[in-house]
């Protein structure tokens, strides 16, 4: 057993999916995070083990309309979704009707379909991609076929289009999961043949009318690339921890605790909607200012924590080199918050106030 894997203790390797590989984009410069994905360790049980549980996974209400939907589109060969895509009556394979294939036999099935290049639709197809060493199983809403053999894959989700519009939050996720599976597809079949193009099928304003958008997902395939190159590569990081260094569940949480100490995090408040330890990590960054956020925390000039940032504004604090602009700028933002603070206090007291 490698360095990687004793990390993690007896346990087996926590299993990536579509969704845990997309989220490893949330924070790509978190080394804990990283340390613990490439020896897959089951941070939800870690989290819970040391108090600092994070919620995670959609509601009931969220995965049943989503089920539904799907199952509409699906549903007479995928007819609505023929119709949502402008594809007229193309050839359609489900590859997830025989249900006792395993996953290998539907994956080699999935993998000499793609290779005929003969039907246009594939339902329940399965792929595969490295992540820390691991083999993982992927599989896709949709695969279409479209002009000059390309591939197009298509993201089935509920969250609604209102009038042309999405939350940017979930739109931004889907199009990292679908650049999961692109990414999959380029590594079984080459570049040329797979589009950096896929298609977000949603329900159209407050029904369930299909309507199709069209995302460039490059962005998140190079972010995607840099990330899971960076997991092949943590052995160089996981070589300078110290040797008393586990996350074997079976050991005392204060141990636990040090080990996890030992790794430098990155926390960053979008962190809780990505990272089963983001809670812990959010309490061990109280009091700087990465818990303020990213644009906070860069705008500050790499001061780090919010004791120096108040310091630094009231004057009681003397500047470091290379801190004299930044105490400049807090200072001037000091009085201005005074003076304003002040404008608004005579006003209230004002006889002419609103009462």
């Amino acid at each position: 057993m490698n360095r990687v894997d004793r990390l993690r203790g007896p346990g087996p390797a926590r299993r990536h999916n579509a969704r845990t590989i997309a989220a490893l984009t949330g924070n790509p410069g978190c080394t804990r995070r990283a340390v613990l994905d490439a020896a897959g360790v089951d941070k939800p049980k870690l989290a819970q083990r040391i108090g600092f549980p994070g919620s995670f996974g959609q509601s009931r209400f969220a995965l049943s309309r989503g089920n539904a939907f799907e199952a509409m589109l699906k549903a007479d060969g995928c007819a609505l979704l023929r119709s949502a895509l402008g594809v007229g009556p193309v050839g359609y394979t489900d590859l997830g009707a025989d249900t006792d294939d395993t996953l290998g036999t539907r994956h080699l099935r999935t993998r000499d379909l793609l290779a005929a290049a003969r039907v246009a639709l594939i339902d329940h197809p399965l792929l595969t991609l490295e992540v820390g060493g691991q083999t993982v199983f992927l599989e896709p809403d949709l695969i279409a076929f479209q002009r000059e053999g390309r591939l197009q894959v298509v993201e089935i989700k509920s969250f609604a289009i209102v009038d042309g519009q999405a939350e940017s939050a979930q739109v931004s996720g889907a199009a990292v999961q679908a650049a999961v599976y692109v990414l999959a597809l380029r590594r079984l079949l080459g570049d040329d043949r797979v589009s950096h193009e896929v298609i977000l099928v949603c329900p159209e304003n407050f029904s369930l009318r299909p309507v199709a958008v069209v995302l460039d997902v490059r962005k998140q395939l190079a972010t995607l690339r840099r990330q899971l190159s960076r997991l092949a590569s943590v052995s160089s990081l996981v070589e300078d921890l110290p040797p008393a260094v586990s996350f074997d569940l079976a050991l005392p949480v204060p141990d636990l605790l040090g080990s996890l100490a030992a790794i430098d995090a990155r926390y960053a408040p979008e962190c809780l909607s990505t990272c089963e330890l983001s809670v812990f990590c959010r309490r061990e960054a109280a009091g700087t200012t990465a818990a303020l956020g990213r644009p906070v925390r860069e705008a500050l000039g790499g001061l780090a924590t919010v004791s120096a940032v108040l310091g630094l504004a009231s004057g009681t604090v003397a500047p470091a080199e290379g801190e004299a602009e930044a105490a400049a700028l807090l200072q001037a933002a000091a009085r201005l918050r005074a003076e304003a603070l002040e404008s608004a206090g005579r006003r209230a007291g004002s006889p002419d106030a609103p009462r």
